[in-house]
């Protein structure tokens, strides 16, 4: 597998504690917003400050506009982005700090490499990342991995975004055209992501138009093609902050995530199936 893959599937459910830790929702209770879309939105895009529901529209990419304007921007009313930039990380890391000493102490080692990486990518055109790196990386280690874990994380994300849209796709049909391939209902990534049963068959259908997806619902040659480019694409986008890295060095970087990914797969806080695509580390 691909190491830029191999990476991902480890950071992205570090990260993921964020918005499905017990200890995230009570930091976001503390903070004074309660309920789960309220607080996933205000934590993610208080990196950007008071931003309008257009600008999480775009940088979220793939959720309803209506939707995104039930949550923004009346969260801020609530309380600010600078309150729910510490309550993020207090609750993020407190679910980490549950981890086996050994598999956090591991993880922790990997901060360095993570720092590197963080700092030499490249922000333009990526908004979720810039505005996290502009975030100060805490002293204290596992708060630090968990910032950096979350700084590489959107950077990928933001690639994501690219790669869909230059291949033509908004985020609606990339929901579409997981569902086709995975050979799942979109019933749960329609409910959260916030679209509707009309949405939903009209994107099948512009799907169906450029022949990405047969009569039956599933991917067509040029549909897996398009899929594979993407994914090829933004596992490349991903890959360009560790080019300095030895084969050593992301070897090692792999190895020391591993133990800490994996706990929390295996833990219950992140469910599987879910709505971003990530996959159970197994052994």
């Amino acid at each position: 597998m691909d190491f830029a893959r191999q990476l991902w599937l480890r950071i992205e459910t570090i990260h993921a504690v964020t918005y499905f830790g017990a200890e995230s929702t009570a930091a976001a209770a503390d903070a004074g917003i309660e309920g789960f879309w309220r607080s996933y939105f205000g934590f993610r895009a208080a990196p950007m400050g008071r931003v309008g529901a257009g600008v999480v529209e775009a940088s979220f990419f793939n959720f309803a506009p209506a939707f995104v304007g039930r949550w923004v921007p009346e969260v801020w009313s609530a309380v600010a982005p600078e309150r729910l930039l510490a309550a993020r990380s207090t609750g993020a890391v407190a679910t980490l700090r549950t981890a086996p000493h050994e598999a956090l102490e591991s993880a922790v080692s990997a901060v360095p490499l993570l720092r590197a990486a963080s700092d030499r990518a490249v922000a333009a055109g990526r908004p979720l990342f810039a505005a996290n790196r502009l975030v100060d990386v805490p002293e204290e280690p596992v708060a630090a991995l968990w910032q950096l874990c979350t700084n590489l994380r959107e950077h990928r994300g933001d690639g994501h975004v690219a790669a869909l849209t230059s291949a033509g796709i908004d985020g609606i049909e990339a929901h579409v055209l997981i569902a086709a391939e995975q050979g799942n209902s979109p019933d749960d990534l329609q409910r959260t992501r916030g679209w509707t049963a009309d949405d939903w068959a009209a994107a099948e259908g512009r799907c169906r138009e450029r022949d990405l997806v047969d009569g039956a619902g599933g991917l067509t040659a040029a549909g897996r093609a398009l899929r594979a480019e993407v994914e090829a694409t933004t596992d490349a986008l991903a890959a360009s902050p560790f080019r300095r890295c030895s084969a050593e060095e992301r070897t090692a970087l792999l190895a020391s995530v591993d133990p800490l990914a994996r706990h929390i797969s295996a833990s219950g806080v992140i469910r599987y199936p879910n709505p971003m695509g990530l996959p159970p580390l197994r052994a």
